[in-house]
C-alpha cells in the first residue's frame, strides 16, 4: 500500500511530536526544494537514502504502436532516482 501525502505527514507528526500543521510545512519545503533543485539542474542526494537528479533525453524516432507510423519524438528532459544503501537494504529485508 502506498502513502499519500497526508499519511506521510501524519507518521512524520508522530514520529518526531510535530503537529501535523509542522509536519506538513516540513513536507512543502522538501517538495519545495527538490523542485527547485531540479529546475536549476542540481538534483539532490540524500546519502544512503536516494539521489535525483534532472536527466537530457535525446530526440528519438519511435512508432505509433497502433498504426505503426514512424514519429519523432522530440528532445525533453526526464528526472532519474536512484535508491541509496538504506533503501536498498530495507527493500530486501522481509
Amino acid at each position: 500500500m502506498a502513502y499519500n501525502k497526508s499519511d506521510l505527514v501524519a507518521k512524520i507528526a508522530k514520529k518526531t511530536n510535530l503537529t501535523k500543521v509542522q509536519a506538513e510545512a516540513a513536507v512543502n519545503a522538501f517538495q519545495e526544494v527538490l523542485a527547485e533543485s531540479l529546475q536549476t539542474g542540481e538534483g539532490l542526494r540524500l546519502t544512503g537514502v536516494l539521489s535525483v537528479a534532472r536527466v537530457e533525453r535525446a530526440a528519438r524516432t519511435g512508432r505509433n504502436p497502433r498504426t505503426g507510423e514512424t514519429i519523432e519524438i522530440p528532445a525533453s528532459k526526464g528526472v532519474k532516482l536512484t535508491a541509496g544503501s538504506l533503501l536498498k537494504k530495507a527493500a530486501q529485508e522481509n
